[in-house]
């Protein structure tokens, strides 16, 4: 199913300010949370679709990557270029993320985050560069890529401990998580709540480490993941794999690969945006005479018409033989650069000719060409 504009979704304008986002977010997810709508799939959905508008419109940068390229720029349907999208971003993620906006404020649940209440881990992103070529960035391709991340340990299933009495509730917080502490100050007596020094926040101590992982709950292994790129990425640009970063220990959430694109430069064609450019040097009879020329495309060759009498300077427009619009439909177009070229050195006979061309009202510009000719 095709995502909704992230605007209409909030129903908001696309010039609303930062404040009226969030407003119609938490007017949005006050109606569909899921501790006021029990087993409901469809409030579940639209829940998760206004978490996900919200985390785009929200940050300053990612609104400026979708109103410039849409849902393309964002997580597109092939993979995406922002990190959030619904399909990977649990239920859990979203009051992690956004409690300050409901949770503890309109009398729901707060932070689902953890066991008692402790925050979850979450695992490192890792970063790779991609380096395609032209055929590649017009195509669109699947890179198959090995990358070294940290994952589950499989001999303790990730807790970092040597069996079942290996893990123990942290004596500190309980299994909370968090301490409270009770600060005395002119106002009387308050309290505080802070992560667990003792454990870290998870509510839990490891008190056998496994033999595996010494207590980590993590190895380092190679994986190949598939990364789809979609036709018309560009330099510098970052796609997002979602959960393909490092694992976090103790079965929190695990990072994401960010993809970096590099562009190979071709050796004929350059990319100008979405527009290809290729400079052409017509010998001097065809530019003269005219002809049929061949010039490369991406994937092959196509022949090219040049009229008689063409002038150096003058620029061909092949439509649609440019790199596809990665944010829309459509594709660029190739710009044909022409230029002739005037021989260093000749035959006798051949200047000859030329001599008899020197004094030929043909081969001598007139006043109106010459304005014709520098746009004048």
């Amino acid at each position: 199913m095709e995502k909704r504009d992230y605007y209409e979704v909030l129903g908001v304008a696309k010039t609303a300010t930062a404040d009226e986002i969030k407003k119609a977010y938490r007017k949005l997810a006050i109606k569909y949370h899921p501790d006021k709508n029990p087993g409901d799939k469809e409030a579940e959905e639209k829940f998760k679709e206004a978490a996900e508008a919200y985390d785009v419109l929200s940050d300053p940068q990612k609104r400026q990557r979708y109103d410039q390229f849409g849902h393309a720029g964002m997580n597109g349907g092939a993979g995406g270029f922002g990190g959030f999208q619904s399909g990977g971003f649990s239920m859990d993620d979203i009051f992690e993320q956004f409690g300050d906006i409901f949770g503890g404020h309109f009398g729901f649940g707060g932070s689902r985050s953890g066991r008692g209440g402790a925050p979850r881990m979450h695992g490192a992103n890792l970063r790779i560069k991609i380096s395609l070529t032209l055929d590649e960035i017009v195509k669109g391709v699947e890179k198959k890529m090995k990358v070294k991340r940290q994952v589950a340990c499989q001999h303790c299933h990730g807790t970092g401990a040597e069996g079942a009495d290996g893990l123990k509730e942290c004596p500190t917080c309980h299994g909370t998580g968090r301490v409270t502490r009770v600060v005395n100050s002119l106002f009387g007596q308050m309290q505080t709540q802070s992560v667990c020094p003792e454990c870290g926040g998870e509510g839990k101590k490891v008190v056998k480490r496994c033999p595996e992982c010494g207590g980590t709950g993590l190895k380092v292994q190679e994986e190949v993941i598939s990364i789809n790129i979609p036709a018309g990425v560009a330099d510098g640009m970052q796609m997002t794999v979602p959960g393909k970063g490092n694992d976090a220990p103790r079965g929190g959430v695990p990072g994401d690969l960010l993809v970096y694109f590099e562009e190979q430069p071709d050796k004929q064609l350059v990319r100008d945006g979405d527009d290809l450019i290729y400079d052409l040097l017509l010998p001097l009879p065809t530019a003269v005479m005219g002809g049929d020329v061949e010039i490369p495309v991406v994937g092959g060759r196509v022949k090219i018409k040049i009229d008689a009498g063409t002038q150096p300077g003058k620029v061909l427009r092949l439509r649609g033989k440019g790199v596809p619009h990665c944010q829309s439909y459509g594709t660029g177009d190739l710009l044909v650069n022409i230029g002739v070229y005037i021989p260093e050195h000749m035959s006798k006979e051949e200047r000859e000719f030329f001599e008899k061309c020197r004094t030929s009202d043909s081969f001598n510009p007139s006043e109106s060409a010459r304005r014709k000719y520098f746009n004048l």
